[in-house]
């Protein structure tokens, strides 16, 4: 029976995958139908998606980023993103006002929008298995996919950020790799990197791992020439086009952070090398090898003399900033730094999937035409797991990896298990291998196994988690957004929130580019009243709001307990705030700023 069901699942792959994704939108819809009805956009890059379209179906220039609800009284906030990941949601948007209001419209178009990259993601999965592994070991891939929790999560309805359109980019980017096809697979990895970095420079380091791998591979068979050819036309040429259609006016600079001059030009000179390389094509290895070096060291220097400004850390924040705030961002600290059934949960399955990556390694490793395909991959994936040593917001890419490395363990160790003579070690065996080889035992192993001390929180962690959980809702915000229009100081990580369930604007939100706002706020806050008040009246505010033991909360109370906004907490008055009243059981509190 199982030979029969991999047969017919081989033959109508492609069909697995829609049903697939139809199912897992219905997981997913059915997890997330309270978000969904509650306009929960719960990442600040989510309300800030939603202002910027609403703000483009407004009338707001294609190639004009800037959010001016974010610090009015400097001219808005300077947005590194780019209009691609819009697209979708915009249209989905107009879509649903043909059928019902705009408010229900919005709530469609964030619950479908995230889940369409989904599919692109899936395919791109069960290419790279197909190819390198079996016609059916995509099922053993989507297996793992299933405890692959930060990875999904970038695909759940609301999470209409870029981050689902740049993970499936990158499945696409695997997938090329491992295409037998040269010129196909060269063409998969260009224009799906350039895609990927005309949303964003996240991707960077695994897509120029993909680049490198290409012409390692060249230089291992100069039979690759076609692959790197169609790799060189196609990256430099997607860049440029990214670059005409969707880069902003902000982006025309000589940024570091986004497709600017500096990237497109690196992808232009890059590419025209590579092309030369490849139109070359030495004979000898060795001279391969040294005209790709030569080629490298000519692209870093170019690099290092016309951009000298993005040799260090692409967000350019200031050294205060990263003190404030970029040092005490969650997503930036190592899994290291996180609890450990964080880094169990989030590292178990890109581990086994290293492991899946080194074993398909060995398995091929007489197969030198597969290996080249394989190792590609591997290097991505090792990377990747490195990677969350430095910062854990590669959980995504390292677990869509991982998924992979999974499906090698399982396609191949599994078929052994079911040829045993006692039932007992089939069943058994093969359940074991599957959760220990998808990387689900730990993530199952957890949930049965609870907390230290019975699960219980201490006062101050339920209060805290209250706090992140109601102050957002539009149930906390409802009279916030009833107050007559204006100006708002308050939490960086309430802003976009702010700007997209009411009608006023907002000092900001988390966005390095906006480094003097950010600084101002943190100042603010935890600077003495006197200080804060200076800082208010700088940007004009008529509103302060604050949610008390949200996260920034406990920050500001525990770094500066006699700071402006221990005090406040504390219920200290000042006269040049009017106490608001948002209701008996509000989590906010807001006061009308007397200038």
């Amino acid at each position: 029976m199982p030979e029969r069901l991999l047969g017919w699942m081989e033959r109508h792959w492609r069909l697995v995958v829609v049903l697939v994704w139809l199912g897992a939108c219905a997981l997913f819809t059915w997890q997330r139908w309270g978000n969904i009805l509650g306009f929960a956009l719960g990442d600040t890059d989510d309300n800030l998606r939603m202002a910027q379209v609403r703000a483009l179906l407004n009338g707001q220039g294609w190639y004009d980023l800037r959010q001016y609800r974010f610090d009015p009284a400097f001219g808005g906030a300077n947005i590194h993103w780019s209009r691609i990941v819009d697209l979708p949601i915009a249209a989905l948007i107009l879509l649903g006002r043909l059928f019902t209001t705009g408010a229900d419209a919005e709530r469609m178009a964030v619950a479908v929008a995230p889940m369409l990259p989904y599919v692109v993601l899936l395919f791109g999965i069960a290419l790279t298995a197909r190819r390198l592994i079996s016609p059916a070991a995509f099922v053993a891939a989507f297996v793992a996919l299933y405890f692959a929790g930060a990875t999904n999560g970038m695909f759940m309805p609301t999470r209409i950020d870029h981050h689902g359109w740049q993970l499936a980019s990158l499945s696409l980017v695997i997938a090329g790799l491992a295409d037998p096809d040269r010129r196909r697979g060269g063409l998969t990895v260009g224009l799906a990197s350039a895609f990927s970095l005309s949303i964003g420079l996240e991707m960077l380091i695994y897509l120029a791992l993909a680049g490198a791998a290409q012409v390692l591979m060249w230089v291992s068979d100069a039979r690759e020439r076609d692959r790197l050819l169609s790799y060189a036309a196609s990256i430099s040429g997607g860049c440029a086009v990214g670059f005409l259609l969707f880069a902003s006016y902000d982006n025309r600079a000589p940024v570091c952070d986004a497709l600017s001059p500096v990237w497109l030009s690196d992808a232009l000179l890059g590419g025209a090398l590579l092309a030369l390389l490849a139109w070359r094509s030495p004979a000898r290895w060795t001279t391969r090898l040294a005209l790709a070096a030569v080629a490298g060291l000519v692209v870093a220097g170019f690099h290092a003399l016309a951009w000298p400004h993005c040799l260090s850390r692409l967000e350019g924040v200031s050294p205060e900033v990263d003190r404030l705030w970029l040092s005490n961002v969650r997503e930036a600290k190592p899994i290291t730094q996180h609890s450990w059934r964080t880094g169990v949960t989030i590292a178990s399955l890109p581990a086994a999937g290293l492991l899946g990556w080194i074993w398909l390694t060995f398995l091929h490793r007489r197969d030198p035409e597969r290996l080249r395909r394989i190792l590609g991959p591997a290097v991505i994936t090792a990377a990747a797991f490195a990677l969350l040593f430095w910062q854990v917001r590669a959980g995504p890419a390292s677990q869509l990896l991982g998924a992979i490395g999974c499906s090698a363990l399982t396609a191949t160790l599994l078929p052994r298990l079911w040829n045993a003579k006692n039932s007992l070690v089939v069943v058994l065996g093969s359940t074991a291998l599957v959760l220990v080889a998808s990387g689900g035992a730990a993530p199952l192993a957890l949930a049965l196994y609870p907390d230290k001390g019975g699960g219980k929180q201490t006062e101050s962690q339920r209060l805290n988690n209250r706090a992140n959980r109601l102050c957002p809702t539009l149930w906390a915000m409802r009279p916030v957004a009833q107050q007559p229009k204006g100006m708002v100081f308050t939490f960086i990580d309430l802003g976009p929130r702010l700007i997209a369930v009411t009608k006023h604007s907002a000092l900001g939100g988390p966005y390095h580019r906006n480094g003097q706002a950010i600084a101002d706020s943190m100042n603010a806050f935890r600077g003495s009243p006197e200080q804060a008040r200076m800082l208010i009246l700088k940007h004009r505010s008529d509103y302060l709001l604050v949610c008390p033991h949200m996260n920034q909360a406990t920050i500001y109370r525990a770094q500066t307990p006699k700071g402006f906004y221990a005090q406040l907490e504390r219920g200290a008055t000042f006269p040049w705030l009017q106490p608001i009243d948002l209701g008996k059981d509000s989590p906010l509190k807001m006061w009308r700023v007397v200038k």
